[in-house]
């Protein structure tokens, strides 16, 4: 979750707009002038959303909640802070404040994400917290629920819940859940629709369309990666053996490189 964290936007890009290509923080004295400045930056930014999180100011508080999350994502990649999986759940709770649909909804789906990767996973919260993400209408929770439901993972495995979630988060540019599509009506020899339906998603352009489609679905660019990287794998093994379209062994190498590249990137 770290790693998918730090190659979508960082903390920086959330209140200054701009990005940040440094998974790290070096130490001071091994760093050229711009780089200890952009440390100073991170820090005046953290120091900045602890004041607002701690403001006892009413009218601060729709404020807090983007602030908190921030804050939690700043120590949670140890960014402008020392590094702390605690304090960041701590600050995502508050952000999250029991799924009120006004509070931060991003904070409410990475706590579904946070509790379904940290060790131990603790599923039953991750799905819980899914399910107040996408029911505030967040994508990327949507599309996990429809997995979490798929393979019985804090919740009693339902394939039909599983299919509806991961349709409609489809329909709405879910990526990774376009990709676990392709997945599952390969796998149940549905071919055909596996082919057509992978096709549009394998001929994404792995370097441009990615941040555009991150930026467009807020969902984070490691999973969109994956979903690219699932439908460019079952196309070309289609096209290899010749299943709901005309064996081309040629097409299916390029496709089969497309996986390769998708992955290399993230």
């Amino acid at each position: 979750m770290r790693n998918a964290l730090r190659k979508g936007s960082t903390l920086r890009e959330e209140y200054r707009g701009g990005s940040n290509p440094d998974a790290d923080f070096p130490e001071w004295a091994s760093e050229p002038p711009e780089k200890s400045h952009e440390k100073e930056i991170k820090e005046k930014g953290v120091e900045y959303m602890k004041k607002i999180v701690d403001s006892p100011c009413p009218k601060a508080r729709h404020l807090q909640f983007a602030a908190a999350y921030n804050l939690g994502r700043a120590y949670y990649e140890g960014k402008g802070v020392k590094q702390s999986d605690e304090e960041a759940e701590r600050l995502w709770l508050f952000a999250a404040d029991n799924g009120n649909p006004k509070a931060s909804v991003k904070a409410q789906s990475i706590l579904g994400l946070y509790y379904s990767t940290k060790e131990p996973r603790e599923l039953e919260k991750a799905f819980y917290w899914h399910s107040e993400a996408c029911g505030n209408g967040n994508l990327e929770s949507q599309g996990a629920l429809g997995l979490m439901y798929f393979y019985g993972q804090g919740i009693r495995q339902d394939t039909e819940a599983a299919l509806h979630c991961l349709r409609e988060a489809a329909e709405r540019g879910n990526v990774y859940a376009q990709g676990n599509l392709v997945e599952y009506y390969y796998k149940m020899k549905f071919f055909t629709k596996c082919v057509a339906f992978s096709k549009r998603i394998a001929d994404y352009d792995e370097i441009h369309d990615i941040p555009m489609i991150a930026q467009v679905t807020d969902c984070l660019p490691e999973f969109i990666s994956r979903g690219m990287a699932m439908a460019s794998f079952y196309h070309a093994r289609c096209l290899q053996l010749g299943l709901g379209i005309t064996k081309d062994e040629a097409t299916a190498k390029r496709y089969y490189s497309k996986v390769s590249l998708t992955t290399n990137i993230n």
